[in-house]
């Protein structure tokens, strides 16, 4: 997935180790566009993005509207069938998932928070797909339940279902537990029940996507969608989030050529875009 100097996998670890678990406290600040990480209370560098990165990253929406670019795809997609040092604490539905190793550690590790929890009887069900899986897929299932090739996360590859060998996700413990507890790891539940007309898709308890610290934290505590939370962060161009004691701020930049953002020098952070007209900078205080 897309990296910047700031270690999103470390902060996964921590939070897998039960730190988000232990203080689940959320505050969030909105700030005047010209305070996007206070910049001006010290030194700063200054990163340079271009176009091509609005549709890179962990951030970016697909859905009906906005489809998938070129490049936008992540790497290292592997065949878990013949990754099974990768199968750590659940099963697979079938012999096709398909899934990046970064997405497979992280799931590895919200799992491992789980079963400390007694909550252990995981499966993914289905990964990632290319576009001839998921034309037939809608052909199957229509545009209530499925999206054409190009429009669905899971031609994206940050997204899985997720399934429990006791029952269906929304009376499983396994559900129960990811709808409370999967922000703490940085996914979320894409499709919420009451939520359909934001997303355009029916609920779905089992489809999670991975969004990454904080981002998956404040969905939760503002109950967003993507969708709400993209245009939340349009709004308020800059907030500064305190989540468990871990002090972030998030900046969102309109982008139409070669842009320039201004950070504190020495700092962490992430750069995603939206795959609509900008990116959101991720920076750890």
């Amino acid at each position: 997935m897309k990296r910047g100097l700031f270690l999103l996998l470390a902060i996964g670890l921590l939070s897998g180790c039960g730190l988000f678990q232990q203080d689940r406290e959320v505050s969030i600040n909105l700030q005047g566009a010209g305070d996007a990480a206070n910049v001006s209370q010290g030194s700063t560098t200054t990163i340079r993005v271009g176009k091509e990165q609005i549709y890179k990253g962990s951030l970016i929406l697909v859905n009906k509207t906005y489809p998938i670019h070129k490049g936008s795809i992540e790497s290292d997609i592997v065949n878990l069938r013949e990754r099974r040092e990768l199968l750590d604490g659940f099963g697979l539905l079938n012999n096709q998932i398909r899934l990046p190793t970064d997405l497979v550690q992280r799931f590895s590790d919200m799992v491992a928070g789980a079963s400390k929890d007694g909550v252990d009887h995981f499966l993914i069900s289905s990964g990632y797909r290319d576009r001839a899986e998921q034309n037939a897929l809608y052909e199957e299932k229509g545009s209530d339940y499925a999206l054409p090739a190009g429009h669905s996360e899971h031609n994206l590859g940050l997204s899985l279902d997720i399934g429990s060998s006791l029952g269906p996700m929304n009376e499983a413990p396994e559900g129960k537990w990811l709808k409370k507890n999967a922000p703490d790891y940085g996914f979320i539940l894409r499709y919420p029940k009451d939520k359909t007309e934001i997303t355009g898709i029916q609920y779905e308890p089992w489809h999670f996507r991975y969004v990454g610290l904080p981002h998956s934290r404040i969905m939760q505590e503002k109950d967003y969608t993507l969708e709400e939370y993209l245009d939340f962060l349009r709004e308020h161009e800059s907030i500064s989030v305190n989540i468990g004691g871990e002090l972030y701020e998030v900046i969102y930049k309109q982008v139409k050529g070669e842009t320039t953002i201004q950070l504190p020098a020495g700092s962490d952070y992430e750069v995603s875009g939206n795959n609509v007209d900008g990116v959101i900078v991720t920076v750890r205080v």
